[in-house]
């Protein structure tokens, strides 16, 4: 199969690819891309809307991509609020565990295992010392971050934001 037809086959279903020509030539150079969903486990079960994306990797795999599906232990426990509108509730280790369990179980119904790398982000980040958080931290701006819509609702109704 050539790049165009392995490129064409990717842009079914889909509304948009940002950087479509970059896309293809990596499609030409690489051949095989490793495509990356991040999950966070604060509940028990993914959605519908997880299934969308886990159909979409499917036809990457199909295509002979490698797949890595990234589980947000980390990011869980401390209560990342990316995409919302108030905080999360942090979660437990043990809840956190169990979450995942079931994302993982869950995702392989329509995902191929073998050809699945999971990985969770604690691996990473809780080795992380603190300088490293600061040095990271400064590339942010609160402008940038009062940028995105989830925080500048919060920001606009008097909801904590935690750096």
């Amino acid at each position: 199969m050539n790049p165009e037809e392995h490129l064409s086959i990717i842009k079914k279903n889909t509304v948009e690819i940002v950087q479509e020509k970059e896309l293809l030539i990596k499609i030409r150079r690489k051949g095989s891309l490793k495509v990356k969903f991040g999950v966070d486990p604060t509940t028990s079960d993914i959605h519908l809307g997880h299934s969308v994306v886990l159909l979409k990797l499917k036809s990457f795999q199909e295509l002979g991509h490698q797949v890595v599906l990234l589980i947000g232990d980390f990011t869980s426990k401390i209560g990342d609020p990316s995409g919302r509108v108030k905080t999360r509730k942090p979660l437990s280790s043990e809840e956190i565990k169990i979450n995942a369990k079931t994302y993982r179980e869950q995702a392989f119904k329509i995902l191929d295992p073998e050809r699945t790398l999971v990985l969770y982000n604690s691996q990473w980040l809780k080795k992380m010392s603190f300088s490293r958080v600061l040095k990271l931290a400064s590339h942010y701006t609160v402008a940038r971050m009062l940028e995105r819509d989830d925080f500048q609702m919060r920001y606009l109704r008097k909801y904590p934001i935690g750096l």
